[in-house]
Parts: structure tokens; sequence; C-alpha cells
């Protein structure tokens, strides 16, 4: 009989051990690269690229900020990168871009509907080939006394 309290007790202990453990998302990375970064803000330290399609888990959150873990370590990545569906370029003639935009509810047919309602893409696809370096952008933010936002 002692036996038997025993392993009802243990069995009652194994038991909420199991559901107390919160069940980690597993998210996908929908743009064509992110930082993932040793802390939250623009300006922290990049520890590993991730990639379009990558799974990363969820470990927790602060703010735009998710702390997850990809298949080699643990940092942080802005939420707005990563989508709860796999995006992936393979087997299409999609550019990777085109894939990620997709992936987020943007496609061609989309863009086309906006072009007929007059709208011109031509100056933001010219924004988006602009590179600034990490380092140029602190310079400007520190020069000109920015707030230094997350």
């Amino acid at each position: 009989m002692k036996y038997l309290v025993l392993f009802c007790c243990l069995m009652v202990l194994v038991t909420g051990v199991c559901f107390s453990q919160s069940t980690e998302s597993v998210l996908y990375v929908a743009v064509k690269t992110a930082d993932l970064k040793n802390g939250t803000g623009f300006f922290a330290r990049s520890i590993e690229t991730l990639n379009l399609g990558d799974s990363v888990t969820v470990v927790r959150e602060s703010g735009n900020w998710l702390e997850v873990r990809s298949s080699r370590q643990t940092g942080w990545v802005l939420r707005e990168n990563l989508t709860t569906r796999r995006v992936v370029a393979s087997g299409s003639n999609a550019t990777a871009s085109e894939v990620s935009l997709a992936g987020k509810g943007f496609s061609a047919e989309a863009e086309i509907q906006y072009r007929r309602d007059g709208l011109d893409f031509t100056t933001v696809d010219a924004m988006e080939r602009i590179l600034v370096a990490p380092a140029d952008l602190e310079r400007f933010v520190n020069e000109g006394r920015l707030k230094r936002g997350e």
C-alpha cells in the first residue's frame, strides 16, 4: 500500500511538472536575412545571420523583440522579421524578396492593383537598394544627439 501511495504521489508530481512547462512556439524567418543580436535594440551586436525560412523557437518577448533559439544559439530578433508560416523560395522563379512579401500577404498581383490605382513604387524600390552600415548609422545618431530607441 505504501508503494501505491508513493507511486500515485510521484505520478501527480510528474504530471504537474509536464503541464507547468510552457509550450514554446516555432516561428520562421520571413525576410531574406535577419540579424540575431546579443540584445534588444538596433545597435546591439549581431551574433548570427538568419536566412529566409529558417526556424527559431521563441524563448521570451520584450516589446518588438523576441528572444529566440536558432539551431546554433540564442539571441534577439525583431518580431516583424518572423512569421508563423514557413516561407521558402525554392522551386520557383520568384526572388527571395517576392517570396518574403507573399509570406506577409503582399503579392505581385497586389502591387499591380496598387499601380493601377496610380501608386508609383520607383522611389520605394530605389530606397530599398540603399545600404547604410550600422557604424555609419550609429555615428549619425550620436552626432545628431538623437534619441536611441529600441
